[in-house]
This record gives C-alpha cells, structure tokens and sequence, in this order.
C-alpha cells in the first residue's frame, strides 16, 4: 500500500535527521585526531566542490556578484560564528547534550521575528518560548557542578543560527539558493584555513580519516535533499516535527559511538524543549501563521555551514 503524502513527508524527514547526525558523529569523531579548525577546512572543502559543481550545472552561479549582497554577507558571518562555536561545543560535550540544546533554535527564531520584525507572537507562544529556554537553562545548568563552559559555545550556536535564518528571510528570491549555499561552504573553508594555526596546526591525515570527513560532507547534501523532499511531499504542520528525530538519532550514535549515557537533567530539558517547541508549532497552525517555525529555521536546525 502507497504511503500518504505526509506519511511519506515524515519518513523523508526522518532520514535527513538520520544524516544530519550521522555527519555530527563523524565530525566529533574525526575531532578526537584533528582539531576543529582542520575538520572545517577539509569537509568544507569537499562540500565546496560539491555544492560548486551542482550550482553550476543548474546555472546558479552567473551572478556571482550576488555573493556580496549585504544580506548574504550577514548570513554568511552569522553562519561561520554559528559552525565555529557549534563544532567547539560538539568536540567536548556528548552529541545528544548538543543536539538538545539546538532544538530551540525555532524558538529563538520566533522570538528574533517579533522583536526584529514585528511579527505578530501571542502571549501563548511567548510562553513557550520562556518554558523552552528554561529547558535550555536544565541542560546548560549555569553555576551548577554539572555545568560546562562548552555548553555557552552551543547557546552561541543558537544565537548565531538564529541571526542567520532571519536574514535568510530577507535574501531578496531572485538571489540562487545555490548560489548562497556555495557562498556559505566556500566561507566555512576559509574560516577553517584561518583558525588552523591558531587551533593547533595541521595534522597528518590518514585515507580513512579524509574518507570519513568526504562520507559527512556527502550525508550533509544528502539531508539537505531529503529535506527539500519532505517539504513538498505533505503538510508542513505534520512534517515539521518529525524534525525532533534528531534528538533520538543524537542519543543513540552519543550512547554507541562515544558510550555517552544522557543525564537526567539533559532528558527532563529536552522533554521541556521539545514539548514548548511543539506547542509552538501548533498555535503557529491556529492563527495560521506557519511560516516562523516551519520554514524559516532552516532544515537542520544547526549550523549548515558543512
């Protein structure tokens, strides 16, 4: 029996969850041997090439200048702060405590609407919005022992991503998303070559470990497709939430990779997240305004600077 369009939306998103994390475990991974700024140079580096050859075979990249439109320059900006403090907070703290916290970037990005756009946010999601980033506070634990200064690098991530995401909203349509997706992966690649002598230097690679940072450039374009998919297959109301599998896929490569057990703290935040999070995407369908967490948040929900 044929799935449903929005059965089949869920599953498309699913496995874009699947290979979103799945390139988050490998980056941590490859940082146990390289540090971060050599990981950023090299997946960038493949994902460049990737992206580069795709733009311009669908002829995105005849306006090159484009690149410097000052909205794609923030977003850029906000996306290199954005992939730095994520893959910092990602090299020294358990994946899932990570990919907890970036679930409330569709909050952020709702709260960064109506404070710099005006949009229209009752007193109902405003109160979602508190409710998550309380859940936040359980995981970070601010002046607790269990606290961790890596876990402000994972707040920055937010923060950055949300400033991102909101400026993608205003990149004017007739600029290629192509175009601003090869921008991003060839400033990730800079900002790697940049920060590597600061952050360590080079490190000799071996066959494997540049076969595996390929694999998570590879699983990132991938998710990238699969979530486009999912978008046009069913009703964003149903399929969106489907995003929060990521968390589930985070836990399960935290608990068989890196043999890392979630703490209750980070369980009861999570739970808090994603239950805020949820009912802020049901009061979006009720006064029919979608578009905030749906849409505007991007599809990963993290860093896309691969």
């Amino acid at each position: 029996m044929p799935l449903s369009p929005n059965l089949r939306g869920a599953l498309f998103m699913v496995v874009a969850m699947a290979g979103f994390c799945l390139n988050d475990a490998i980056t941590k991974y490859s940082s146990q041997s390289m540090n971060m700024a050599q990981v950023m140079l090299i997946r960038g580096a493949f994902a460049s090439l990737l992206v580069g050859l795709l733009a311009w075979q669908r002829g995105a990249l005849a306006r090159l200048a484009s690149m410097l439109q000052p909205l794609v320059v923030l977003r850029v900006i906000s996306e290199a702060g954005a992939t730095v403090s994520f893959l910092v907070a990602l090299a020294h703290l358990p994946i899932a405590n990570v990919s907890a916290v970036l679930q409330a970037l569709p909050l952020a990005v709702t709260m960064g609407a109506a404070l710099v756009f005006g949009e229209a946010v009752g007193w109902r999601r405003w109160l979602a919005i508190a409710i998550g980033f309380a859940g936040v506070l359980i995981i970070v634990r601010p002046g607790f022992e269990g606290f961790s200064i890596y876990s402000l690098s994972a707040l920055a991530s937010v923060a950055c991503c949300a400033v991102r995401d909101l400026a993608t909203k205003r990149i004017p349509q007739a600029i290629p998303t192509l175009l601003v997706s090869t921008a991003t992966a060839l400033a990730m690649t800079i900002v790697g070559a940049s920060l590597l002598s600061p952050m360590g230097g080079w490190t000799p690679m071996t066959g494997n470990s540049t076969a595996l940072l390929a694999l998570a450039a590879v699983l990132v374009l991938i998710g990238y497709q699969f979530i486009i998919m999912a978008m046009r297959a069913g009703d964003i109301s149903f399929i969106a939430p489907f995003r929060y599998t990521a968390l589930i896929w985070s836990i399960l490569l935290g608990l068989f990779i890196f043999a890392d057990i979630p703490d209750l703290p980070m369980i009861v935040g999570a739970t808090i997240i994603i239950g805020s999070g949820l009912y802020a995407l049901y009061r979006e369908r009720v006064v029919g305004r979608r578009k905030i967490v749906a849409e505007s948040t991007g599809p990963t929900m993290v860093p896309d600077g691969i």
